[in-house]
């Protein structure tokens, strides 16, 4: 990978210098930014020689989707670390009672929530290649912090400040992606990064199953996972700003065809959405805020993410606890989550390449969903541990699983929405309100219910049953709106102002199912 000098941002200044909030455009300003005389439409574009294509998407997947793969690695584990450590003693060293463990979960939820949307939107003005690194930086400070906690309150402050940093992570790597990608290659590299997500738990299994084990400077067992993972993330985030580029136009590994080819390609696959060349160029108005937030697609997607999320929370915070349960020692009970992590890693992969294949999300999400429906009915019915532990392979992996389906669902809605800032205000909303379902996962798994854990696993079969449903829902949706922009029933929206206005309310924009 070419290393790039710290000064390559747009006029060589640092971000700090430069940036003094997302600027706002009103409508006409914006219009006359983009007159339509010198905007770049469809008609005005040539498809990109195949092998020029070939060749900017190869660059991409080598220089930018490892490191995305590293970060969300790490930030699943600096995030769910936290259910290896209280089977090797937190709660018992803090004198947790109760359900004091489980709002220190919640809580973590708080300011990832409420920084989800302005996060996206400081993304492209303060540079990705810096703000998304800085995130890592300051949440694996964090983390290392958690392993020198003395008390609940402790705990719940560094909880809080590692929600700060991680909240506005998933969303900004998702908006980072879509500019560089076409909409129909970017859940296969959303999967690319994602699939560390069932990675973390097989490799935070054996990782703290290690440091668990050290006994050392008057800390012993469990605040070492918390010091030596967070040492990590610190020196990965500092590697990181030296190679991530901020966007298609200042990537140094790009030659200045390939660049050129990289914007136009885009500029193709949104259909007039935009009128903008450039991602660079686009201008924030709250005209794209109100495009967001009351569009029908960001509604189903919100609430469909809301749905996927609640058992996948759960379940990577509390396998190591599902098998415990099971009569399995501690060490045994940390070994034994590595497995389905360690499959489910593959079907993230398999299922995300699918739904780019097809060119279909919520298929997709119900074969998965009903998949996992399965696996939880096992861990209910069965009586023998195997039979059970088969179980968390099914919820956790297979050919199409509920971890694929997040990454589709996200995607869907970053395909239906465009151009930049109503995307990233659609994803910014989108997994602030999915992420709300915390507040249920957290509590599904409570230590009153063991070992059969009965409601957790009812909630979870409700919460998938629910996201095919709304899968349906979209489907059906998107399918009758395609027909109207096809048959031109949407085609009045072409006199109704300026063309650079319309995103993807354009009638040439075609929706993903």
């Amino acid at each position: 990978m070419e290393q790039r000098p710290l000064d390559h941002k747009s006029a060589s200044e640092s971000p700090s210098s430069v940036y003094q909030g997302p600027e706002v455009k009103d409508d006409m300003s914006l219009e006359k930014e983009f007159p339509t005389h010198l905007a770049i439409v469809d008609s005005d574009l040539h498809d990109l020689e195949p092998a020029l294509d070939r060749a900017i998407t190869r660059k991409f997947d080598l220089h930018v989707v490892p490191w995305l793969f590293g970060l969300w690695l790490l930030a699943f584990i600096d995030r769910s670390n936290i259910g290896n450590a209280k089977i090797d003693g937190l709660t018992t060293d803090l004198k947790l009672g109760g359900n004091t463990f489980n709002i220190a979960l919640a809580l973590f939820y708080v300011p990832y929530i409420l920084v989800d949307i302005p996060s996206n939107w400081f993304l492209k003005a303060v540079g990705a290649g810096y703000y998304l690194p800085g995130l890592i930086i300051g949440w694996g400070i964090i983390g290392m912090c958690m392993g020198f906690v003395k008390s609940f309150a402790g705990l719940v402050v560094c909880r809080c400040l590692l929600g700060f940093f991680e909240g506005g992570l998933l969303g900004g790597m998702i908006l980072y992606l879509s500019m560089f990608y076409q909409r129909h290659q970017l859940i296969f590299r959303m999967g690319l990064f994602y699939c560390a997500a069932p990675l973390s738990g097989a490799f935070g299994g054996l990782l703290a199953t290690g440091l668990a084990e050290i006994n050392h400077g008057g800390l012993n067992g469990w605040p070492w996972i918390f010091i030596v993972e967070g040492v990590i993330t610190i020196l990965f985030g500092v590697l990181t700003i030296f190679f991530l580029p901020d966007t298609p136009a200042t990537s140094k590994f790009l030659t200045e065809e390939e660049r050129e080819g990289a914007l136009r390609r885009l500029k193709l696959d949104g259909h007039g959405a935009t009128v903008a060349t450039d991602v660079a160029h686009e201008k924030f108005s709250w005209q794209w805020v109100r495009m967001a937030v009351f569009n029908v697609n960001t509604v189903l997607c919100s609430l469909n993410f809301f749905a996927i999320i609640t058992p996948i929370y759960s379940f990577s915070l509390f396998l190591p606890t599902i098998i415990s349960s099971l009569g399995y020692t501690r060490i045994t009970a940390q070994l034994f989550t590595v497995p389905p992590n360690a499959v489910a890693f593959f079907a993230v992969i398999l299922g995300c390449y699918t739904s780019d294949k097809f060119k279909a999300r919520g298929p997709i999400m119900i074969i998965g969903c009903g998949v996992a429906i399965v696996g939880y009915i096992m861990l209910l019915a069965a009586k023998r541990p195997a039979v059970q532990y088969g179980g968390t392979f099914l919820v956790a992996a297979g050919e199409d699983r509920i971890f694929p389906s997040s990454p589709a669902v996200m995607g869907w809605l970053a395909n239906n929405l465009a151009p930049h800032y109503v995307r990233a205000t659609g994803l910014g909303l989108q997994i602030a309100w999915a992420n709300c379902a915390a507040f249920i996962a957290t509590f599904t798994y409570v230590s009153s219910d063991a070992p059969r854990y009965v409601t957790g696993h009812c909630i979870n079969i409700g919460m998938l049953a629910l996201s095919i449903a709304l899968s349906i829902i979209t489907i059906l949706y998107v399918k009758v709106e395609n027909g109207k922009r096809t048959r031109g029933e949407r085609d009045d929206r072409l006199a109704s102002g300026s063309q650079g206005m319309l995103g993807s309310r354009h009638p040439n924009f075609k929706y993903t199912i």
